[in-house]
């Protein structure tokens, strides 16, 4: 396969391909050598406008919702069993739209999104409702049933995934979906499009625009036809997104930023421990809502876990990600890289010292930033408390149980935190108090389509995965029959 050959430059619409009404283009570059893959169409409110009509009148129509959850199901479970099959094509888009290397992409992203879609298809029939024991003369028992027509809103970071997060518990519960990838890396979406309709998805069921999120997502949000929006972004623009659809009455399931901290007592196994660390912040570049960029340690260790990962960080394979070796590959664009390098240098200002990393790494023009450990920072340091999402790591000690959960919850975020003991009870009492949507005990990064994961304080509100998700794709309904 070679990317070009799928149908790079058009939206898709009520099951087939459109150029933008007004011609609009955008490019997508390759960020391992910022240089041009391809170019695309950007969705304009005209396109946008059409992708949400297709979408209504294929659910009014009952094409995919009057189908039962079973049928559904089966449809779902052949989207997984394609996703297999073409594995090593979306392993490839992944890696030259958003420069993860090839093995996370083949490994992480490619098995998760089959996973989704195989989760949501076991559970697409067993929406079902309950009867309620009342005084009246009467039966009476609730419905689930499907909202209508889903605004998906999705990031540059995780596209496959993050798209089966939503897209997959949306329609097993009979929704019609307008897709909106990042317009940084669209391609897995307009590649899925075509998948999903090959599994058997009625046309109009699944539409995707691509564009930029001023233009493109803006029509799709402001859209009256949109019945919900699932977005996952940053803060910042999640608060817009609130905003908007809260005007208008719509749910909204918000998975937002994230700045997790990652605790070690001293009763940690660090050789364990620093395995997980170095995961938590490198894992994607550390470009995951969910990564571990703060690292809090108990001062008897402190020193210990700082020499270990001066040495151990640097050995990090960072490179090419089409070299199956490598393990960071490059921030997803030039103005991330930026935003990188402004918040180290700011680090440096506030009093941090450079552990290891700092600076850019020139290949083969690529957007490069070597893995940076960053100590003696004090809390209220604006690299601490504010979200990097770079490969970068800040540690600081604590002397007390009290002072790290404090710690920890000292920033506006709550999307994820992790835990390293060897006191099972620490493990539960520590847990307990983090203020995060998940806690990871002794690794990072475990999850699974059966395990829900969202975010309290600014990280958000709703849940990705689980049972959860696709209880938040529905709206139940009441019925009682009168027994006279």
């Amino acid at each position: 396969m070679t990317t070009y050959e799928i149908e790079p430059g058009r939206l898709f619409i009520g099951g087939r391909w459109h150029d933008a009404a007004d011609g609009a283009r955008g490019e997508v570059v390759d960020p391992s050598r910022g240089t041009v893959l391809t170019t695309v169409a950007e969705a304009g409110p005209a396109d946008v406008d059409a992708a949400v009509r297709a979408a209504r009148e294929t659910f009014d129509a009952g094409h995919w919702a009057g189908l039962s959850g079973r049928e559904r199901g089966r449809v779902l479970h052949r989207v997984a069993e394609l996703i297999r099959e073409n594995a090593d094509d979306l392993a490839e888009l992944e890696s030259l739209d958003v420069g993860k290397p090839i093995t996370l992409c083949r490994a992480v992203d490619v098995t998760n999104a089959a996973n989704d879609y195989e989760h949501y298809a076991a559970l697409a029939h067993s929406l079902d409702g309950a009867t309620r024991d009342t005084p009246l003369n009467a039966l009476a028992y609730t419905r689930r049933e499907p909202l209508g027509v889903v605004a998906a809103i999705t990031p540059y970071n995780f596209p496959l995934i993050l798209a089966g997060t939503k897209l997959a518990p949306a329609l097993a519960a009979g929704n019609t979906v307008v897709h909106k990838p990042a317009d940084e890396t669209p391609l897995s979406a307009l590649y899925m499009a075509r998948l999903l309709q090959e599994a058997g998805v009625p046309d109009g069921v699944v539409n995707v625009v691509t564009g930029t999120g001023p233009v493109t997502g803006e029509a799709l949000l402001r859209h009256p036809g949109v019945d919900k929006v699932a977005f996952t972004g940053s803060t910042t623009v999640g608060r817009h997104v609130a905003g908007v659809a809260g005007a208008a009455l719509r749910p909204v399931t918000m998975e937002l930023g994230g700045n997790a901290a990652h605790l070690v007592f001293e009763d940690a196994d660090l050789e364990k421990a620093v395995g997980a660390v170095i995961k938590a912040f490198v894992f994607n570049t550390g470009q995951f809502c969910m990564a571990g960029p703060r690292l809090l340690v108990a001062r008897k260790v402190y020193p210990t876990l700082l020499g270990i990962l001066a040495e151990a960080v640097p050995g990090v394979p960072v490179g090419d990600p089409r070299k199956p070796e490598t393990v960071v590959g490059p921030m997803a664009g030039e103005r991330h890289l930026r935003k990188v390098e402004e918040y180290v240098d700011l680090a440096r200002q506030e009093g941090g010292r450079i552990v290891c990393g700092g600076e850019r790494l020139d290949l083969d023009g690529g957007y490069y930033y070597k893995p940076t450990v960053i100590a003696d920072l004090p809390n209220d340091s604006r690299a601490v408390q504010e979200e990097i999402f770079g490969p970068v790591l800040t540690v600081q000690p604590f002397d007390s149980e009290d002072e790290a959960v404090a710690l920890a919850n000292s920033t506006p975020y709550g999307l994820a935190s992790g835990v390293q003991t060897g006191s099972l009870t620490r493990a539960h009492r520590v847990a307990d108090r983090l203020q995060a949507g998940i806690v990871w005990v002794n690794d990072w990064a475990m999850l699974d389509p059966a395990v829900p994961f969202g975010g309290v304080k600014d990280s958000g509100f709703g849940r990705e995965y689980g049972p959860e998700a696709l209880a938040s794709y529905t709206k139940v309904k009441s019925v009682v029959v009168s027994l006279d």
